[in-house]
């Protein structure tokens, strides 16, 4: 399927299902949202990398304006629906503020192996613990996806946008596990480093060699 949507280029990388709040100030964005939310109609938010809008993005709604300021600017929550790959962008769309773009939604295989999404989700929560990072899902472990994984794994903004437009489940999972084995080792070097700076300079029991 091909159609038009509005769009809001950010610096972000937005997954499927996932809640993303924003705040909006600039008179183009106000005037997207509130047409959006009137109309009940979805929006594009196309990653944004070195000031260059990228060719995927995830096809967003408006979930609730949670706020609404003095001036004008907003609170607004919003959840991601599917991805998009642009196919033509328009500059700006005749008689509004905004641009738009002419998208389609590349076909998305959920098919996964609980095998590896329980050992992802492990490699996760062992990362949090390096990290003393205390982080909840809201979904049982049996419903959480690579997308529900991949803002919790360490990757960097270029990573988050690759996993994006992967488009098998499977190969999203393999991409998380694949990084995660390169980012734990690294993360027990540097405990291991802590320790011993912190060691540095107090008494200790040596036993003779």
């Amino acid at each position: 399927m091909t159609n038009f949507v509005p769009i809001f280029p950010l610096g972000v990388v937005v997954y499927p299902e996932e809640q993303l709040n924003l705040h909006v100030f600039e008179p183009r964005y106000k005037q997207l949202i509130l047409e959006a939310d009137q109309e009940k109609k979805p929006f594009g938010i196309p990653s944004v990398l070195q000031k260059n809008v990228l060719e995927y993005g995830t096809l967003v709604e408006v979930v609730r304006i949670e706020k609404t300021y003095e001036n004008g600017e907003m609170d607004v929550v919003t959840r991601g629906l599917q991805v998009f790959r642009i196919l033509e962008t328009i500059k700006q769309v005749p008689g509004k503020l905004y641009g738009g773009a002419i998208v389609n939604y590349p076909v998305n295989d959920m098919k996964t192996s609980e095998r590896l999404r329980q050992e992802v989700i492990g490699h996760v929560r062992a990362l949090h613990e390096m990290l003393q990072v205390n982080k909840k899902f809201v979904k049982t472990d049996n419903e959480l996806s690579a997308y529900d994984l991949a803002h919790h794994s360490g990757l960097s903004l270029e990573e988050e946008y690759e996993l994006l437009h992967l488009f098998h489940e499977l190969q999203r999972l393999e991409y998380l596990k694949r990084h995660l084995y390169k980012v734990l080792p690294m993360m027990s070097e540097m405990e291991k480093l802590k320790e011993r700076v912190q060691l540095n300079g107090q008494f200790r029991n040596l036993g003779a060699g």
